[in-house]
This record gives structure tokens, C-alpha cells and sequence, in this order.
């Protein structure tokens, strides 16, 4: 099943982001390796800049999703403000199977 990570940034953070992008990537890149990551990116404020992510990953069930929302390393490091898990169902422009 498919899950939307919608990770909001604590007021502030940019600094904290950008010190922690490279493991953030690392981890995104071992969760593509492993086909649980779907799609990635940034979710920009009214200046363009990065003010949190959204992550499209696959898991079981939203336990799952939520814990593997919860290794990554922004998370860990208290980027966060809030991650809000949805079911996401891929209806337009999905990749073929």
C-alpha cells in the first residue's frame, strides 16, 4: 500500500535541513534501493525555500509508513514540526507496474 508522508519543518530550521541533508539523502536513497520509496522532495515556502517534504512510500500498513517516516534522519534530528500519514492512492500519471 501506498502512504504520503506530509512533513512540515519547525519555524526556523532551514540551518538544521541543510546540516542534515546528507544522511536525509543517504537514507532516501537506501529506501529506493529497496522499492519502498515511490517518489521525494521538498515542499517549498512563498520564497522557494525548502519549508518541509513530501514522501510518497510504500509499507504494509501505516505503522509501517510511520516508522519508516520516523528514520529518517530529519526526523531524528528534530526537523519536524509535524509528519502527517495518509493512504495515497497513485491515480494520474503512475509508473507503469
Amino acid at each position: 500500500m501506498l502512504f504520503a508522508l506530509l512533513c512540515k519543518d519547525k519555524p526556523g530550521s532551514l540551518e538544521l535541513r541543510m546540516q542534515t541533508r546528507p544522511p536525509h539523502v543517504e537514507y532516501l536513497t537506501g529506501l529506493n534501493e529497496a522499492g519502498k520509496l515511490k517518489m521525494a522532495g521538498p515542499l517549498l515556502d512563498d520564497d522557494g525555500k525548502p519549508c518541509g517534504s513530501l514522501l510518497i512510500v510504500e509499507a504494509d500498513d501505516k505503522a509501517g509508513a510511520r516508522a519508516l517516516s520516523e528514520g529518517d534522519p530529519y526526523a531524528k534530528a528534530g526537523l519536524f514540526e509535524t509528519v502527517e500519514v495518509r493512504g495515497f492512492n497513485w491515480t494520474f500519471n503512475a509508473p507503469a507496474s
